[in-house]
């Protein structure tokens, strides 16, 4: 009776260790995946509601989640902005390796958002318009940089940071180190290596380094030699006085 028992304990305990070995492997693979950027805790239940929560719950944050983007678009057409932002914070918070929940939600507020804050006939006060404008801008960020979070393995975000920190901030150095962060991936289009360059080149104090990028895109063919490119190039042989003999020469048409 007592060897049955040993046995037992025995085999119990050597399944204990194994699910034990699997279930963290089955955690380190779900967190390499990111899969557990939306936690199901009471920030979220604040977010989501009593019967939104029960359904994430329940397995269907999909479901949710696409039902509410579908009531934010609804409230954009009524330009309900504080609302809308509101169901886009639930909507990552529930999926948040949707790239594209991500990237609409910083557009919405950062360009649409911000744009009727500044247009604002409720609000006489120039001000208060260009206050709120920017307080839009920083939503806008905010939802790039927490998409980021919950997605480093993606071009995407850091290109539309960059692109944010271009259009609205006219930050151009912050914009090259975003473009310069999406050129690292094996998927990201070729241009994000000469979007950074050309940003790097209107960063005060970064010309020579600007330069030297983009005379090395210079030299891989005229593939690279876009107007854009080709009068950066120029611009920063004179600022950075380049010997004659050393400038760029491109054929005429490329002028």
């Amino acid at each position: 009776m007592k060897t049955r028992i040993l046995a037992v304990v025995l085999l119990i305990l050597a399944f204990g260790f194994a699910r034990m070995d699997f279930e963290q492997k089955l955690t380190d693979a779900h967190r390499k995946a990111y899969f557990h950027g939306a936690k199901l805790n009471l920030d979220l239940r604040q977010k989501v509601g009593q019967l939104g929560f029960l359904a994430a719950l329940s397995g269907f944050r999909s479901i949710v989640a696409d039902l509410l983007w579908i009531k934010a678009h609804t409230e954009w057409e009524k330009t309900e902005w504080g609302t809308m932002a509101l169901l886009f914070n639930t909507v990552t918070a529930l999926q948040p390796r949707n790239v594209m929940f991500w990237e609409m939600s910083a557009w919405h507020m950062a360009w649409n958002a911000s744009l009727s804050a500044l247009q604002d006939p409720k609000q006489p006060s120039m001000k208060m318009r260009l206050k709120a404008q920017r307080e839009y801008f920083d939503l806008g960020r905010d939802f790039l940089i927490r998409g980021i979070q919950n997605n480093p393995d993606r071009y995407k975000l850091y290109e539309q940071l960059a692109y944010l920190y271009k259009e609205k901030y006219g930050d151009h150095c912050a914009a090259a180190e975003q473009y310069e962060k999406a050129a690292q991936f094996p998927d990201a289009p070729t241009y994000m290596k000469r979007f950074g360059a050309y940003e790097l080149a209107a960063c005060p104090g970064h010309e020579k380094e600007a330069y030297e990028k983009l005379h090395a895109l210079f030299k891989e063919g005229e593939s690279q030699w876009l107007p854009t490119l080709l009068k950066d190039l120029k611009e920063l042989e004179v600022k950075l006085d380049i010997p004659a003999d050393q400038r760029i020469k491109v054929p005429a048409g490329f002028k």
